[in-house]
């Protein structure tokens, strides 16, 4: 069973085995609440996340982590933004595990939300797909548990072909300059041009399985150290200092999606490079 840190941000929580209702109540109670915040209006169409879930639950999905954002305003602690990752019965287990996200709010600063990601069991690493698969959104009206249910299906079926995009970056071996590139790439993504590490920090490997030059690999280092932090480096004043990791659901999101385009951009341009050096090779041999 996996307990993150909770910072001033977030609360998580991520178990081995499928989430009871009481396990999911203590960690992100916005999930199982009663009645819509008080600042929305008649039009909108309340319908608590736990009844979505236990409507996939029926399907064949179990949620395994929960991710709350936590509040200044107390009286939105039990309404505001969560996210719940889930993964179905039918699901094989291998190194990764396909799985859905799902978004919701009761506070009106969120739609219902259903994305693709992947769960890596080596390290726990938990990503989300980016915008090359279906990302489904249901407004808070009509028959939204049935609309949830079905845009959960479809994004699962994207899922199951994140298999092969993964096997794909397997292939692709990176040299230290592209790996280097990676990281700085990664750094810009989160801390623009004041970061407080070097791309180095972001490469290191955390256990022995991560000591390999493919892409697949490569991501997963630079996604662990910078969703879950801790890595040490100097403030743009030369402070030492630690990075935090990474917050709230938005920002969970928001740089999970854009590290999975990082690594499928730089996967395109080294199939590119290999294309170029194929023809190359070939107008040098029969031209």
């Amino acid at each position: 069973m996996i307990r993150y840190a909770s910072s001033s941000a977030q609360s998580t929580f991520r178990s081995q085995s499928a989430l009871s209702n009481e396990q999911i109540a203590y960690y992100a109670p916005s999930v199982m609440a009663a009645e819509a915040h008080e600042s929305r209006g008649e039009r909108y169409s309340f319908i608590p996340t736990i009844q979505v879930i236990d409507g996939l639950r029926a399907e064949g999905f179990q949620p395994y982590e929960i991710r709350q954002t936590k509040v200044r305003d107390a009286s939105k602690r039990e309404h505001t933004k969560h996210m719940v990752r889930m993964r179905h019965a039918s699901s094989i287990v291998n190194d990764e595990v396909p799985e859905i996200i799902l978004l919701n709010s009761h506070d009106g600063s969120s739609s219902y939300q259903i994305m693709s990601g992947v769960f890596r069991f080596v390290c726990s690493n938990g990503l989300i797909a980016g915008d090359m698969f279906n990302n489904v959104k249901v407004r808070h009206s009509g028959n939204v548990v049935g609309d949830v249910i079905e845009g959960a299906t479809r994004v699962l079926e994207d899922a199951k072909q994140i298999g092969s995009r993964i096997d794909e970056y397997k292939a692709i071996t990176l040299d230290y300059d592209e790996q280097q590139a990676f990281a700085r790439s990664a750094l810009q993504l989160r801390w623009g041009d004041e970061r407080p590490v070097q791309a180095n920090r972001l490469l290191q490997p955390s256990r022995w399985q991560d000591r390999q030059d493919d892409l697949w690999t490569v991501y997963n280092r630079v996604q662990e150290n910078m969703m879950k932090g801790g890595v040490p480096g100097r403030s743009a004043t030369g402070r030492r200092t630690t990075t935090r990791a990474v917050g709230g659901v938005t920002e969970n999101v928001k740089l999970n999606k854009a590290l999975w385009t990082l690594a499928d951009t730089m996967a395109a341009l080294k199939l590119d490079k290999a294309t170029d050096q194929f023809v190359a090779q070939y107008e040098h041999a029969y031209l």
